[in-house]
């Protein structure tokens, strides 16, 4: 990569990720393998006008040691400077941005248990700040680095340099940074995904029935009020508009966490926790995980599955078309923020609050009674194939054909 491409990619994440704005405080969350991309963040977003920049490294081998020595009881208890600084950043109203550079086997060989157990340590602990990322009221995006033990995973026939070239250049097509001007293509997109919002949103839809040639066989309700979303959303406190993931293809909402129907299965491998899950499905009755299945990494889709009453349930619907430009790249990027980009999905666990009408400002109460999930977890796993039909039912009782042969019918 260039230096005229890392400061190009660090304009993308400061103007159309979080959209800094003049005298905000800017947090990164990083690994140190993407210290390049960092230091040209930073140096974009001072010139963007922050107040203030701050950064919170991590590393792949520090974090493994850490969970290999430490006791499930050390791994069970975060500290509270840890939280108190996650409250700080509320009360400073600041903008977030989290960059993926990490290696997708980091983590192989450690004890599941440990990590379920940190995982979701962390979650209670810092519940507040992830409601107020989740429900947009902190602006927040993420991106994507390359680092050798990633590049080599997914290329691994290449020389260690040709891959990382490859991974670059794959990162580089997907957040459209291969454009003449990358910000325009990233305006038009938006334009794109937001008029499938608007269709989706006008239809006033009640279900959604999903079948494939995989076994797929799913009807999905909605909740009253729901809101598809997608590219471009507003800050729930300022009204600035900011860009979560990049790069992303979908259009998303909330399901009704109590009107989910029948099997799915998965099309795509998932990559969690250094492990993959593979060749694995879900039964579903009102709502509820029933019946679960992998052939391989059974024991980390349990583990998911099980973390509380809330992951047995769904939190997110998203729409990808089949022919979407990562899908198209054919390869798997062992990284949920890309792989995800790919196909259609769901999401096992948390719901985002402003995917119903008002429910930003709805306590963990009132959105449940809404039929939203509320859960420490939220992971997407994939369903989208070449043959994959979706059909709605308004709330009329008319229906509206949404895929066909995999993409999108409007």
């Amino acid at each position: 990569m260039t230096k005229k491409q890392l400061n190009l990619y660090a304009e993308l994440l400061v103007k159309i990720g979080v959209n800094l704005q003049k005298g905000e405080m800017l947090v990164i969350s990083a690994p140190i393998s993407a210290v390049d991309l960092v230091k040209a963040t930073v140096k974009c977003a001072y010139k963007h006008g922050a107040e203030n920049v701050n950064v919170l490294w991590n590393d792949d081998e520090i974090s493994k040691l850490g969970y290999k020595y430490r006791s499930k009881k050390s791994l069970a208890e975060v500290p509270d400077w840890i939280v108190e600084q996650r409250e700080y950043f509320i009360d400073k109203k600041i903008v977030y941005l989290g960059i993926s550079s990490n290696d997708p086997e980091a983590l192989k060989g450690i004890n599941p248990e440990k990590l379920a157990i940190s995982r979701r340590a962390s979650g209670k602990a810092l519940k507040k700040f992830h409601d107020y990322t989740s429900s947009n009221k902190i602006r927040w995006a993420l991106g994507a680095y390359p680092n050798k033990a990633w590049a080599k995973k997914m290329f691994p026939n290449l020389s260690p340099k040709q891959a990382m070239d490859k991974l670059w250049e794959y990162i580089m097509k997907s957040v459209r940074l291969d454009t003449e001007n990358p910000v325009l293509e990233w305006e038009k997109h938006q334009e794109r995904i937001l008029n499938r919002c608007k269709i989706l949103n006008d239809a006033k839809i009640d279900s959604f029935t999903y079948k494939n040639s995989l076994g797929t066989e799913l009807t999905v309700g909605m909740p009253k009020g729901y809101i598809f979303c997608g590219g471009a959303e507003n800050g729930a406190l300022d009204g600035i508009a900011f860009t979560a993931n990049l790069p992303t293809e979908e259009v998303f909402s909330c399901p009704d966490r109590n009107r989910v129907n029948g099997k799915v299965y998965s099309s795509m491998p998932l990559c969690v926790n250094s492990a993959i899950v593979n060749d694995f499905g879900f039964e579903f009755k009102d709502g509820r995980i029933v019946d679960f299945w992998a052939k391989e990494g059974y024991e980390n889709l349990k583990n998911i599955v099980e973390t509380d009453d809330g992951s047995h349930y769904l939190g997110e619907i998203a729409l990808v078309g089949y022919n979407s430009p990562i899908r198209n790249l054919n390869t798997l990027f062992y990284k949920t923020l890309f792989d995800e980009n790919a196909s259609c999905h769901f999401a096992i666990g948390a719901c985002y609050p402003t995917c119903v009408e008002g429910g930003g400002d709805m306590s963990t109460e009132e959105l449940l009674q809404k039929g939203l999930n509320d859960s420490l977890e939220h992971v997407d796993f994939m369903i989208g194939t070449a043959d994959l039909t979706i059909t709605a039912k308004t709330v009329d009782g008319n229906e509206l054909k949404v895929f066909e042969n995999g993409d999108w019918v409007f």
